[in-house]
């Protein structure tokens, strides 16, 4: 730990995911806010070390009693006692900075291609699919569209790439659809309902409701769909817009999943601690997000801001919702609003 801690900032930075300020900071936040001591022989620095090292390798027990030098039972030990007070993190971080949605987020305000047209836009909503380890007799409800055991993990995000809300535990072949819809009738889930006015965006898995907006049905969307022709007519300029500044969900996944590995490869774990892994990495994101140190990840998303990693699991789905939803009168009226401005606009450019 001496070592990674007073050596150069990239050894660190490959072996936890973070800088040494932010995993120092890291480090005093849990043991003075979160409830983690050092041990006899352990300190608060090797525990930490110990746990993120595990979530950004995807370690074994027996890789990491190698590396650390300790047993097995220390290892899972340790491990338990950093969880739980990351459980008490991720209370706290992953919600929204501005609770009651008053501010247009400055991603919006300074860009001409969403302002004034999304101006009341709080966020976007995904899906996406992490591997976990699950008994036989419990793996055929489990098993995603790759044919293993997921859970199927509703989040929402804002535009700074933090994430606002997480939701883990569903299995892998339950649709996004389903999850959302028990998500917002259930209030105990504490999801971060839009004021009235305000919405998310969402893709065509999603129903239309009230305060959730969708792109057009039927219609080119992607932006790879793009590439070879300029959008044709007001709903493909709605639709392109819609998919740019809807991408701030996938960037965000694809950072996550980039930095933490052991969201590829879950270590054999009980299925209610792969739910808090999983959110842990989530509060770890935030967390990094937040420190006012600057963060190599963080920064090339920054200097880019259409990349997305690599390795970004994007959960698009093509299903459509045939049923009658409340509120989609509604939401085809903002829509419809948000399509005529933006052509307005449109015209107003060429003629200048």
């Amino acid at each position: 730990m001496h070592e990674m801690l007073s050596g150069h900032e990239k050894r660190c930075f490959n072996m936890f995911r973070m800088t040494q300020n932010t995993f120092r900071q890291l480090c005093i936040d849990l043991e003075s806010k979160h409830g983690l001591l050092p041990s006899y022989r352990i300190s608060t620095l090797e525990k930490v070390g110990l746990f993120v090292y595990i979530l950004s390798k995807g370690a074994s027990n027996r890789d990491v009693q190698e590396r650390f030098q300790h047993s097995g039972e220390t290892v899972s030990r340790i491990f338990k006692e950093v969880l739980d007070a990351i459980d008490g993190l991720s209370s706290k971080i992953l919600k929204p900075r501005d609770p009651e949605f008053k501010e247009i987020p400055s991603q919006i305000a300074y860009d001409t291609r969403y302002m004034p047209h999304f101006k009341d836009c709080i966020g976007a909503i995904d899906g996406t699919h992490i591997d976990v380890i699950i008994s036989e007799e419990d793996q055929l409800r489990y098993r995603g569209r790759k044919g293993t055991p997921t859970f199927n993990v509703l989040a929402a995000c804002d535009f700074d790439l933090l994430f606002t809300f997480v939701l883990t535990g569903w299995e892998g072949s339950a649709h996004d659809s389903r999850i959302f819809l028990d998500c917002i009738s259930n209030p105990s889930l504490n999801f971060p309902k839009p004021p009235p006015g305000k919405y998310y965006l969402a893709d065509k898995g999603y129903p239309e409701r009230n305060g959730y907006l969708t792109p057009y049905h039927k219609i080119r969307y992607h932006p790879s769909e793009f590439r070879a022709a300029n959008p044709r007519g007001p709903r493909e300029v709605f639709n392109r817009a819609h998919s740019s500044l809807r991408s701030c969900i996938e960037r965000a996944f694809g950072i996550l999943k980039a930095r933490w590995k052991i969201l590829e490869k879950m270590p054999k774990y009980s299925t209610h601690d792969q739910n808090r892994i999983i959110c842990a990495t989530f509060a770890l994101h935030n967390y990094i997000r937040l420190s006012k140190v600057l963060d190599p990840a963080f920064n090339i998303m920054d200097n880019d801001p259409n990349f997305v990693p690599p390795k970004a699991i994007s959960d698009v789905h093509l299903m459509q919702e045939e049923a009658q939803q409340m509120g989609t009168n509604e939401m085809t009226k903002i829509r419809n609003d948000i399509t005529t401005s933006l052509m307005i606009a449109k015209r107003q450019r060429r003629g200048s």
